[in-house]
């Protein structure tokens, strides 16, 4: 597979990935990855991460978004993807989430993805603090 190709089905794929499965043809059998809260390989594996983002913003949020404001080749074998999470929590006080973060993808000589390594700009911690306060609240 060719990387523009893989470039284009991540622009197309993660903008929507609270509401949509993504295509997993992009991915190797043995994908590891891993963010400040998760860690695991196998595309099995992948698969369930993305249900269970998925499931839970229909759960938990009123609104919730995956804003992508690039996605490109930064080395030979890397694509950068930089986003920013955004939502509303489904609670009385409308709580709002905010982060940024960066998805580091790996590809091998086929052109498949066998790394995605997301890093986020502040600690897990700080992010679920942002649930107790009211939505105008920074």
């Amino acid at each position: 597979m060719q990387i523009e190709q893989v470039i284009t089905i991540l622009k197309h794929d993660l903008p929507t990935l609270f509401e949509k499965d993504i295509s997993y043809d992009i991915y190797t059998q043995d994908i590891y990855f891993r963010d400040p809260v998760n860690k695991f390989k196998y595309k099995f594996n992948y698969r369930i991460i993305f249900w269970t983002l998925r499931f839970h913003a229909q759960l938990f949020f009123t609104q919730i978004y995956f804003d992508l404001h690039e996605v490109y080749q930064s080395a030979e074998d890397t694509i950068l993807a930089k986003w920013t999470v955004r939502g509303v929590l489904r609670v009385p006080w409308k709580a709002k989430i905010f982060f940024n973060g960066y998805s580091t993808y790996k590809f091998n000589q086929n052109g498949l993805i066998y790394e995605h390594i997301d890093t986020w700009d502040r600690p897990p911690t700080e992010i679920l603090q942002q649930f107790l306060k009211k939505g105008g609240e920074s």
